[in-house]
């Protein structure tokens, strides 16, 4: 029998609360990732970024485990995204002219010998058609803001806003990086309000060039 590491638990930045904006430094991640745009309700290549990135991510899990004896709970499906003009996330919600890195978090002794072959075998049998676009990388964010999300994910606007034009300019900070969003909870079975969504955001002092 092998222990089983559940990241969730082991790691400060998987740590949020409803109400409540914590200040956390992130260390550097390393994470199964693959790119995309567009409305994630209706676009094809966001279901299929998802179905791509499983597999390869439970091929590491299995070969972690029986090759190294070292066990570990998959971590929860994560999310950077983007736009040009960032008030498409606060006001307008123009899901359209959203870019977005879907991720999932592997531990540091994955290397790129084992990531290959989790892709070699996760495709030996049902192709993702996204496969290929899967890639190893390491995600570096350092201090940040987050609050945890309870609801639909059209019900962050208000929380969004109210972190990027008072909480972190009332704090001396402004915002750098990318949005991150942590799905703690499986938005392919569970309810919209009863989705729990750590809402992340990567900050340095704003007299900070």
């Amino acid at each position: 029998m092998t222990d089983k590491t559940d990241f969730k638990t082991t790691l400060d930045a998987y740590r949020a609360r409803r109400g409540q904006v914590r200040t956390v430094t992130v260390p550097d991640l390393r994470y199964l990732m693959i790119d995309g745009r567009g409305d994630p309700n209706t676009s094809p290549v966001f279901a299929e970024a998802v179905r791509a990135l499983y597999p390869v991510a439970y091929k590491l899990k299995f070969a972690s485990k029986r090759d190294l004896g070292r066990d570990y709970v998959v971590p929860p499906l994560e999310g950077l995204w983007w736009a040009e003009d960032m008030d498409s996330f606060t006001s307008a919600r123009d899901k359209s002219r959203w870019d977005w890195t879907l991720m999932l978090m592997v531990p540091d002794w994955i290397d790129g010998a084992a990531f290959a072959a989790a892709v070699e075998q996760a495709g030996a049998k049902g192709r993702p058609p996204r496969l290929d676009d899967v890639r190893l990388e390491t995600l570096s964010e350092g201090l940040c803001v987050q609050t945890l999300h309870v609801g639909s994910f059209d019900d962050e606007a208000e929380v969004l806003a109210r972190l990027h034009h008072e909480v972190i300019p009332g704090q001396g900070l402004r915002m750098t990086g990318k949005h991150h969003e942590i799905y703690l909870s499986d938005f392919r079975k569970v309810a919209p309000e009863r989705q729990r969504t750590i809402l992340r955001q990567p900050v340095r002092a704003a007299d900070v060039v």
